[in-house]
């Protein structure tokens, strides 16, 4: 067991970008309180994840990542390369084969863990949790609304009645917040889901009930009503200790402030051209017709704007290059999208609206335009729109939330949100009211800051026990 006096947190994220990040950021938070840090990853991931935590003192330990898993092509250890459809399953899945050399990891630790904190896909190490009597923490890597709006959907199945996917339906408990079964991740909007996945999903939500905790990459103030009804109705308890970029690398470790990208938006700067951010992640699966849409909008919107896309395949990208060229910039390397949303040019975010970039733009206080594709992102897309008011959402053709959008409708959003109009002063305003609340949450004596401090001092009380 760990000491009093030293613990010792094992952390394990999943190996996907957007769910490892926030975990890096854990790793910072946690070293600043003189918690020794072990992270658990694999070779594959080991060189990203090394030169990100360079300048602090980390134990990383590799394991080795199941071989011959069928349907994922070898060599392939993070699903930044893979297929998000057809082979986050089987990949997911394949973790399950590395519960033994953890657990052999974990016995060789000094001082021994005192908590495991691992991503909830990887459910199987509460068992190994269980095995060395530790606590086990979960991340989920969404907000609390959208892992909420998830749970009461699952359990209270408020959505039994409807005869479509898009008929809109109150949610038990919440009954002004209207959703449709298409603000949910399919199967799961179905009104009986059934399958693989589902089955894979159950395992997770069970072993996280049965967790000791769950770390929220969020802030009391901005979910407080959501954090609330989850600590009392649903649990297991909802540590928010976020935004868990707000601990980032001094900035010497950053990436270089010479960057051509970086260059660029200090030019539209200088000129007082403000910026339009445009990036959607790296899992989502975008079709190039919807991506058509979205150049030909952005286009016609004659905003300057960034794009990061490293989509391969789409045959008008070179000459939409060549018509934008002053205006707009395609960035088609990796960037560093913290350090642009914090650059003062930057007025604006067309987002996918995964948690990680909702976040990071709400840190910045730059309003968001809504354009979700997958996962939580529909959920977190009303959470910005509806819910806190920091932006806009981008609407589709057929009214649908999963339809699609025209560039016409990318033109007028992206209009309205760089605007000077009455809309632009409102959600540029909230934005930068929740960016101030969440810096304050993170600074000595804020939220997050005294639930780190409560979180660190009840994992070890327990596992002295």
């Amino acid at each position: 067991m760990g000491s009093l006096s030293c613990p010792h947190f094992a952390i394990f994220p999943f190996f996907s970008q957007g769910h490892t990040i926030p975990l890096l950021y854990l790793c910072r938070l946690l070293r600043r309180r003189s918690v020794v840090v072990t992270l658990f990853t694999t070779a594959g991931n080991s060189p990203r994840i090394r030169a990100s935590l360079q300048d602090i003192d980390v134990s990383i330990v590799e394991l080795p990542f199941p071989q011959n898993i069928e349907g994922v092509p070898p060599g392939v250890e993070n699903t930044d390369q893979l297929s998000y459809g057809s082979s986050f399953l089987p990949f997911a899945r394949a973790t399950e084969q590395m519960q033994e050399s953890f657990e052999k990891a974990l016995e060789t630790l000094q001082p021994p863990a005192s908590c495991i904190v691992s991503d909830s896909f990887l459910w199987w190490t509460l068992k190994s949790a269980q095995k060395i009597g530790v606590p086990r923490l979960g991340f989920y890597g969404m907000g609390n609304f959208s892992a909420s709006m998830y749970q009461i959907l699952g359990r209270y199945s408020p959505h039994a009645g409807t005869d479509s996917v898009d008929e809109p339906f109150s949610m038990t408990d919440f009954p002004e917040i209207k959703l449709t079964r298409n603000d949910f991740e399919p199967p799961f909007g179905d009104i009986k889901p059934s399958g693989p996945f589902v089955d894979f999903m159950i395992e997770c939500i069970i072993a996280l009930a049965m967790s000791n905790g769950l770390i929220v990459n969020s802030f009391y103030e901005l979910e407080s009503r959501y954090t609330d009804y989850w600590n009392k109705n649903l649990g297991p308890k909802a540590w928010n200790i976020g935004p868990l970029c707000l601990a980032t690398a001094p900035p010497e470790n950053n990436i270089s402030k010479n960057s051509s990208y970086l260059r660029w938006l200090d030019e539209k700067l200088e000129k007082g051209e403000p910026v339009m951010y445009v990036s959607f992640g790296t899992q989502a699966e975008i079709s190039p017709e919807q991506f058509l849409e979205i150049a030909e909008g952005l286009e016609k919107s004659e905003v300057s704007f960034l794009w990061a896309l490293r989509s391969k395949g789409l045959d008008f990208l070179p000459e939409f290059e060549s018509r934008v060229k002053g205006r707009g910039l395609v960035a088609k390397e990796w960037v560093d999208q913290s350090t642009i949303l914090q650059h003062d040019g930057v007025k604006g975010f067309l987002s996918h609206c995964g948690w990680n970039s909702v976040i990071e733009s709400i840190c910045a206080g730059v309003p968001i335009l809504a354009m979700p594709f997958m996962a939580d992102q529909h959920l977190n897309a009303r959470f910005v729109a509806e819910e806190i008011g920091v932006g806009l959402r981008t609407l589709s053709r057929d009214g649908s939330v999963r339809g699609y959008v025209a560039a016409e409708e990318v033109e007028m959003k992206v209009r309205e949100l760089m605007g000077s109009g009455k809309v632009a002063e409102e959600v540029s305003k909230r934005v930068a009211e929740w960016g101030g609340a969440a810096h304050d949450a993170m600074k000595e004596g804020g939220s997050s800051w005294v639930t780190l401090d409560l979180l660190i001092e009840g994992v070890t009380g327990k596992s002295t026990d």
